[in-house]
């Protein structure tokens, strides 16, 4: 509503408003970006002191204020000092974001290999050597901006000289940060209506380019607040953005919840990641004597669903980019061309495509790791392991599995589920991955992989045998891992690490004096030996005649008769449906050797052979005429 006038905004009046403050805030910071964006400029930013010696304050609008960095609307435009804070403060981020991808790639350039695509174990040191912080930066970055300054250097014939050119200067979002301002532009509080509610006070214009300050008016708005937000929460101003017809705030808040340790912990979850199952958990337990043991069998998070829908959008997305770079080709720069429409309509639906992906992956890491934080509540656990796989980079498994495995939500799943855990106190640590699908959890003896524990000579990926005499584990590789996961991190807790700039606890290495402790002790099978009686003796059935499948049937007869049928079957049937004789039974997870073949519908098979479902359940009964009465 605004403020000055009564009139009730509707939602399209509200994003137009918001629309044109945005424009403003985004080309002052396009400015600023255009001037400073080099690196003397980033290198004096980042030192963090001025010309006088003095420390930069933390607040970026602030920094650049110190530093003399401003600037100016357009002639006729008036805005107030806030409207520059935020522009300032959004330029600044850009600027000091930059400092970390510049001395990537100046590492990278000054130890460029001979072959890009491949470096040796000499040129893998020297490029870490290079690189600030390199001994611990996934070789995934490395790889990736290796590939894109080669990328740069084909097209060019010669190397980049700093990140600058290899990438521009970076383009201002259309946003407002509302948390550079103070009151006099921006307030929030919390509604009397409700805990529910928030309100919103902000200064808007209300057309594109104010002329004075009678042309921007205070616009209250008011917030619906997710349950997820405490009642005795803290709400501080949010940052503002036009998405779509509507207008999102993304609202930070503060409140106090249970500190995170390093070290200490008894009960410990270990997660390990899938492609199908994306995520497989369980329980460990450290006693006093040092041994560690396992709190049941563990769970798993599948999401075959979500992931098959996912790689259909990703195989749409290359579809629709490879015809709309076909049009480009054809169209040749010429906007008169009759495919130009086509081309729009295209670049439409790409943008629609992509949206709905990052909607399914956002949903998707929220869900996965919402359900790994209540894993460890379930299980008491104070500490969540989840392996390290930042530099993964899959391969030599066809091309189809290879780019599935490489998009995965990997990232974003870590990221909410520290976010999750820190609300209840647990601390999520990321420990190496190497060997933990390899080695036995309980002796550490080298696994063999089978393809399913009906078939232990057939090759495979997914059944982990333990060859060891004594030992004879076997399970599915999955929770073999997280086994592995979470042993590791109990035994090497004592090195749990806190990166200082973004706060995560890691263990970067891992010991053999430590690595020997970290396996699981088997728990022995308890059994009860006092068989005194507990209870009256359950009654027995005096018939002389069991019900189905307990005595063998009667002989056939010929003809339609009445007749006890045998099990679930139907009595007429010369032979059993095909679905009978595959490998259907309950507990299997062996694939049929036949083919798939969809006629097999017709005879009561089912369309996909390749299922593995339970035997088939003959209900239904043929009505016959007989005079043998009841059948039960």
């Amino acid at each position: 509503m605004d403020e000055k006038t009564g009139e009730r905004l509707s939602l399209s009046a509200l994003r137009l408003r918001v629309g044109w403050c945005a424009d403003l805030v985004s080309n002052l910071a396009a400015t600023l970006l255009a001037e400073h964006c080099n690196t003397g400029d980033v290198e004096v930013l980042a030192s963090g002191v001025d010309e006088g010696g003095r420390a930069l304050p933390s607040n970026a609008w602030m920094a650049l204020r110190r530093l003399g960095w401003s600037a100016a609307p357009p002639e006729g435009v008036k805005v107030n000092d806030r409207i520059v804070r935020m522009a300032q403060e959004q330029a600044g981020r850009a600027l000091r974001s930059a400092k970390w991808r510049a001395d990537l790639t100046a590492g990278v350039v000054a130890a460029w290999p001979i072959d890009p695509g491949k470096r040796t174990a000499r040129e893998w040191d020297a490029v870490r050597e290079a690189v600030p912080g390199g001994k611990y930066l996934p070789s995934s970055i490395i790889k990736a901006r290796t590939r894109q300054a080669a990328t740069f250097a084909r097209a060019n014939g010669r190397l980049p000289v700093d990140v600058f050119e290899l990438e521009g200067t970076p383009k201002a979002a259309r946003l407002l940060l509302l948390a550079a301002c103070d009151g006099q532009q921006a307030t929030i509080e919390r509604s009397e209506t409700g805990t529910g509610q928030a309100l919103l006070r902000l200064q808007l214009p209300t057309r594109p380019d104010p002329q004075a300050y009678r042309d921007w008016t205070w616009v209250a708005c008011p917030i619906a607040l997710p349950p997820t937000v405490p009642a005795s929460a803290v709400l501080h101003l949010p940052t503002l953005r036009c998405a779509g017809d509507t207008v999102r705030a993304d609202l930070a808040y503060t409140h106090a919840v249970p500190k995170a340790h390093r070290t200490g912990h008894a009960v410990a979850l270990g997660v390990d990641w899938g492609l199908n199952t994306l995520l497989s958990a369980g329980a460990v337990q450290l006693n006093g004597e040092g041994r560690i043991t396992a709190l049941g069998a563990g769970a798993q998070f599948r999401a075959a669903g979500v992931l098959a829908k996912q790689h259909r959008l990703r195989r749409l997305s290359e579809r629709l980019h490879t015809k709309s770079k076909h049009y480009e080709r054809l169209i040749a720069g010429h906007d008169d061309h009759q495919l130009a429409p086509k081309l729009d309509v295209l670049r439409s639906e790409i943008q629609h495509v992509s949206n709905r992906r990052s909607s399914l992956n956002d949903a998707l890491a929220w869900a996965a790791a919402r359900w790994a934080v209540d894993q460890a509540i379930a299980a008491r656990a104070t500490v969540i392991y989840v392996e390290d796989l930042r530099s993964m980079e899959a391969g030599g498994m066809g091309r189809t599995l290879n780019t599935r495995l490489s998009q995965q939500v990997r990232g974003q799943i870590a990221d909410r589920m520290r976010h999750l855990a820190t609300e209840q106190g647990i601390a999520v640590v990321t420990v190496p991955a190497r060997n933990t699908s390899k080695l036995c959890p309980h002796c550490l003896t080298p696994l063999r992989h089978r393809k399913a524990p009906d078939r232990p000579t057939l090759t495979g990926w997914k059944w982990a045998i333990c060859p060891h005499q004594d030992c004879r584990w076997q399970g599915d590789r999955d929770h073999g891992a997280w086994r592995r996961i979470a042993a590791r991190g109990l035994a090497h807790q004592a090195t749990t690490v806190t990166d200082r700039t973004s706060g995560h606890m890691a263990i970067r290495t891992v010991l053999d004096n430590l690595e020997a402790n970290s396996v699981l002790t088997p728990t022995p099978k308890t059994s009860r030996k006092d068989r005194t009686k507990t209870g009256p003796t359950r009654p027995r059935s005096t018939r002389p005649a069991p019900r189905r499948r307990r005595a063998p049937s009667p002989a056939r007869l010929r003809g339609r008769v009445g007749q006890r049928p045998e099990g679930h079957a139907h009595t007429d049937r010369t032979r059993l449906p095909r679905a009978a004789h595959r490998h259907q039974g309950v507990n299997t997870t062996s694939t049929p050797t036949t083919g798939h073949r969809p006629q097999g519908a017709a005879l009561g098979a089912g369309f996909h052979l390749h299922a593995h479902a339970s035997p088939p359940r003959w209900e239904t009964i043929p009505e016959t005429q007989s005079n043998a009465g009841s059948l039960s």
